[in-house]
């Protein structure tokens, strides 16, 4: 099995996705230890989705799993040295968040820089091609930092009932190592980097299942969605795939958080703050459980948006017409759960 500058076998690829779900499930059971011998629990508030106080900062164990295999394996010629550093950054900013209270423009801060490191640092593996965008560098760099600054943000915000986030991350990042797999695109070592990020947070998403025995927290969600966006952005400067690849991957969290944010913007309220408006959460409250709701997600992913991706990486001339696809149902199925809506109105 080779583990460095080449393909892994297919028995290599699925032995490393079991270990690191291994490691995600002990290393989530002892942070849970951990976290209850100190006190660090999220306690129920009138925003809450949780009526008990929960363990808080298992995506920990993502962080430290993901690190530690961008670090021992590098790949794209120093990428995965500046993914692990600025997504450590990340989840530092999350950990302190989960301990304390840091300001929103702190965390803008070092978001900011990290994104903008990961970019930079990636220049050398090959130009942005963003569709729809003139072809001028700084252009393509700030719409790329927007977005994964956005991405970042968002999946923090969808981390707002048990298992969700958990499962997004198995199944987008199982979606994105199925494109570059069926689309042969020359991408191995972050094809096999995905397959370990969807292990290691199927052995978290053990403890988190609904009903959670631990909470992802700000320290491993932020991380994800820095992760899968990085991730995206390497096999794309490497190899070209379509960005219209992961924006299918992940449009149930994009289209959830989007709308809720113009919603709430367009009212005037203080968006920034925490909620109970989105999709999700109206669809849990009204289901009585989480469970139903991570389930119809898990479905979404896996049986809609995931073969559209791989239709899109094997074809990309029709990538954006796959999107359009893909996000139709999704955005009305968001609209009409009542995304953003103010609960006043129900």
């Amino acid at each position: 099995m080779r583990l460095i500058g080449g393909r892994t076998t297919v028995n290599g690829q699925v032995l490393m996705f079991l270990v690191a779900a291994l490691a995600g499930i002990a290393l989530t059971g002892g942070i849970r230890w951990l976290a209850l011998r100190h006190r660090l629990l999220d306690f129920p508030n009138p925003r809450s989705a949780h009526a008990t106080p929960v363990p808080l900062g298992g995506g920990a164990a993502i962080v430290m799993i993901l690190c530690a295999w961008l670090v021992l394996m590098p790949f794209g010629d120093g990428a995965s040295f500046v993914v692990a550093l600025s997504g450590a950054a990340v989840a530092a900013i999350g950990f302190i968040d989960d301990s304390r209270t840091v300001s929103k423009w702190r965390r803008l801060v070092v978001h900011g820089a990290a994104t903008a490191l990961l970019i930079h640092e990636t220049r050398h593996l090959g130009p942005l091609q963003i569709p729809g965008l003139p072809a001028v560098i700084p252009v393509q760099e700030l719409c790329t930092l927007i977005a994964l600054m956005w991405l970042l943000n968002l999946y923090n915000f969808m981390d707002g009932i048990d298992g969700l986030a958990a499962v997004e991350a198995v199944t987008v990042s199982l979606g994105l190592t199925a494109c570059i797999y069926l689309g042969r695109y020359p991408a191995p070592d972050v094809l096999l980097a995905c397959l370990v990020t969807a292990g290691a947070s199927l052995g978290f998403l053990v403890w988190n299942w609904p009903p959670a025995r631990i909470f992802m927290g700000d320290v491993g969600s932020g991380f994800l969605g820095f992760l899968l966006g990085a991730l995206a952005l390497v096999a794309h400067r490497e190899t070209g795939l379509t960005p219209w690849v992961p924006a299918i991957l992940l449009a149930v969290f994009v289209t959830d958080a989007s709308i809720t944010l113009l919603r709430r913007m367009i009212r005037g309220e203080r968006w920034y703050e925490s909620h109970r408006l989105h999709a999700y959460q109206w669809m849990s409250r009204r289901f009585g459980s989480h469970r139903p709701v991570t389930l119809i997600v898990l479905a979404v992913n896996l049986l809609w948006l995931a073969p559209l991706a791989i239709a899109a990486a094997c074809r990309p001339e029709y990538a954006g017409l796959c999107a359009g696809v893909a996000y139709a149902p999704v955005v009305t199925g968001a609209l009409l759960a009542g995304a953003g809506h103010p609960e006043a109105d129900t």
